[in-house]
């Protein structure tokens, strides 16, 4: 095919729209489950911590490398679509809803890292620019439910929800019409696919620098994401349960497709390492500022929550082509999906504590989020220190 990846970020975008599908009727649920913002929040880690024992499971026994991506992805897409449909059409509270919401994020454990790898299959020398793209894909699939209960205001949350069921399974279907690139095919001499060989990337300075980046980033990234309605009603830009506060997070979310579509351009001329090192600053500099908004103007409100959304995602894609190139060629699945699993198992902490203390923190819990960037710019100084050249061959 002569350009492979704008399938591959569409079938990303449709995919990735299961991730926070509930998220986006998080009013009805509370309303109707009566539960709390807390238990929202546990609703999220169901997702993250099957999409982490599913990354766990493909990284530490090789399977990420032993069989097609292609397939892979939508075996897992279609696995998810029918997790969420059931999540939609059952669930009546959080005892059936929570093992639902994990098997979705199993699922999505073969279709984030697996999508990644696939860029890499087809266009390894432009693995940046086009990692941007798909993580371009991802950002708008996580704000994508938001979007859809916006423009289907009168629909019932479980239809919301079922479109994202039904946009997963067309990603199969993409997908696998699709197939796996020419590159990163196992080598003849390649050494066998061992129980946990994986782990070893990790010796690897390059591919360590990237992870520990990558790591604070994740401290921040899904707590935000999390977090944008509840931010969006603190800001006084919405009131709870309104049309506006969908177009808002939506906005805010969505935003960060945009930023990462800028990073990779950028990073063309400047090296990931940079971007991302960028990024981590931007996004430090917005949780520092956000508590100290109470006075500002709406708009004025509304410009930094943007610029929060656009910043807190662009550096994402930088940290994974940077570690692709960082470990063998014959381990990137594995390699990525291990560093996927550590990332998402930080995200838990972060959500957990973010919906439990929001209610009393307001405004001020983008300071539980600051430490993220800043411990991501100190992991990932190896690779954008003054005295270091531009890593051109990662964008």
């Amino acid at each position: 095919m002569k350009n492979p990846v704008p399938v591959i970020v569409l079938a990303q975008l449709f995919g990735t729209s299961l991730w926070f599908s509930a998220n986006s009727a998080a009013d009805d649920l509370i309303r109707q489950w009566d539960i709390t913002p807390a238990d929202l929040g546990t609703l999220t880690n169901a997702v993250q911590f099957g999409f982490i024992l599913g990354t766990l499971s493909f990284a530490i026994t090789g399977l990420a490398d032993r069989f097609a991506a292609s397939r892979i992805f939508a075996v897992c897409a279609v696995f998810g679509a029918l997790a969420n449909a059931a999540f939609a059409l059952f669930a009546d509270g959080m005892d059936v809803g929570i093992p639902l919401r994990f098997a979705v994020g199993f699922s999505l454990a073969g279709v984030y890292p697996l999508g990644m790898k696939l860029v890499v299959s087809w266009v390894p020398e432009r693995a940046g620019a086009a990692l941007a793209q798909l993580v371009g894909m991802l950002t708008l699939g996580t704000a994508l439910p938001h979007g859809i209960r916006l423009a289907g205001s009168s629909w019932s949350w479980q239809a919301t929800i079922l479109v994202s069921s039904a946009l997963a399974g067309v990603a199969a279907a993409l997908i696998l019409r699709l197939g796996d690139g020419p590159h990163l095919k196992r080598r003849h001499d390649a050494p066998p696919l061992r129980l946990g060989r994986v782990v070893h990337s990790f010796s690897i300075p390059r591919f360590r620098a990237s992870a520990f980046g990558y790591f604070g980033h994740q401290w921040e990234l899904y707590a935000f994401w999390t977090l944008t309605p509840a931010l969006v009603v603190i800001s006084g830009l919405a009131s709870p349960g309104s049309s506006a506060l969908s177009g808002y997070a939506f906005a805010v979310i969505g935003i960060g497709a945009l930023g990462c579509l800028a990073g990779g351009w950028w990073s063309q001329r400047l090296g990931s390492a940079r971007v991302a090192a960028t990024a981590l600053a931007l996004s430090a500099l917005s949780c520092a500022f956000f508590p100290m908004t109470v006075a500002w103007p709406l708009w004025a409100k509304l410009g930094l929550l943007l610029l929060w959304g656009a910043a807190v995602v662009a550096d994402s894609p930088h940290f994974s082509a940077l570690s692709a190139r960082a470990c063998p060629p014959e381990i990137v699945g594995s390699a990525l999906a291990f560093q996927n699993a550590i990332g998402f198992a930080i995200t838990m902490l972060s959500i957990q504590l973010g919906t439990r203390w929001i209610g009393t923190w307001g405004e001020n819990i983008a300071w539980l989020l600051l430490p993220g960037p800043i411990i991501g710019l100190i992991g990932l100084y190896p690779l954008w220190r003054p005295m270091q050249a531009p890593d051109k061959h990662a964008a």
